[in-house]
């Protein structure tokens, strides 16, 4: 199935309160759909109440990206999740993930218990699990999961709304692969695109502070997308026609050179 193209972008809270709802403000009328935040306690007070007061004071659906599921019991994640889904009236997104590189070591810092590889997968089940038990019939909380190796793959398949690759470094090609096998387990499951690069401006917080432009050019990965606004429009549709993406997120630090291919592309 063809999905119209929606757009997000990741905004943590680096400046003042009221700056950054300017700022959230700004990336609504630029026509994004989602306003999204990371799970990173150094960087912004937490994801939950940033994320209602965002939804309060505009129209765009909210979520995390992506909570680390070693950070929190699933009980904990699900119950926040069923919360902002009913006081922003549906508008909430459930972003997870097994975790980002480092994350054995931020679980040390706060002290708490290590997760195995497997053992962060069945948190990731049971939060999904417990989700819907307390959404009930009457309420779908979507659920985003960020996934690489195929075991991850396989339960995202299973048990997410939207599937996203966390596979920067990897060609185009590898990612069509696995977007197609996704696709083939589900034809209902959206794909969604990270990307850290429009241009030569990187989302520091959505890459690694070494990333290099020039280089994820050269290997041909879908992580950067072009400056200009008419070739990265064409690369939008070129990607969803050929591999399925739908759902393009970017950062803060590129969503204004973006907005135009927005303005153009959301909801076609």
């Amino acid at each position: 199935m063809t999905r119209p193209f929606r757009f997000g972008v990741v905004a943590p809270l680096t400046t003042d309160p009221s700056a950054w709802l300017d700022r959230v403000r700004r990336i609504a009328d630029s026509g994004y759909s989602t306003l999204l935040v990371p799970d990173v306690p150094q960087w912004q007070p937490a994801p939950e109440p940033m994320l209602a007061t965002a939804a309060a004071h505009t129209g765009l659906r909210v979520g995390t990206w992506v909570y680390a599921v070693p950070l929190r019991p699933a009980l904990m994640v699900a119950w926040q999740a069923h919360s902002l889904s009913l006081l922003t009236d549906g508008r909430f997104e459930l972003g997870i993930g097994a975790g980002r590189p480092g994350i054995e070591e931020e679980v040390e810092r706060l002290g708490l218990p290590p997760v195995p590889p497997a053992e962060r997968l069945a948190r990731m089940r049971e939060t999904v699990a417990v989700l819907r038990e307390l959404d009930g019939p009457d309420r779908h909380t979507p659920v985003v999961m960020a996934v690489s190796g195929p075991k991850a793959r396989a339960l995202a398949a299973e048990v997410a709304d939207t599937i996203t690759f966390a596979l920067h470094e990897v060609p185009r090609t590898e990612v069509a692969g696995l977007a197609a096998e996704a696709g083939a387990a589900r034809d209902d499951l959206e794909l969604a695109l990270h990307v850290p690069v429009v241009g030569d401006t990187v989302a520091g917080f959505m890459a690694p502070p070494d990333t290099s432009p020039d280089a994820l050019r050269a290997m041909d990965s879908l992580a950067v997308l072009p400056a200009d606004p008419v070739a990265a429009a064409e690369e939008v549709q070129r990607r969803r026609e050929e591999i399925g993406f739908s759902y393009f997120v970017v950062g803060d630090a590129g969503a204004d050179a973006f907005a135009s291919v927005v303005a153009e592309l959301a909801g076609r």
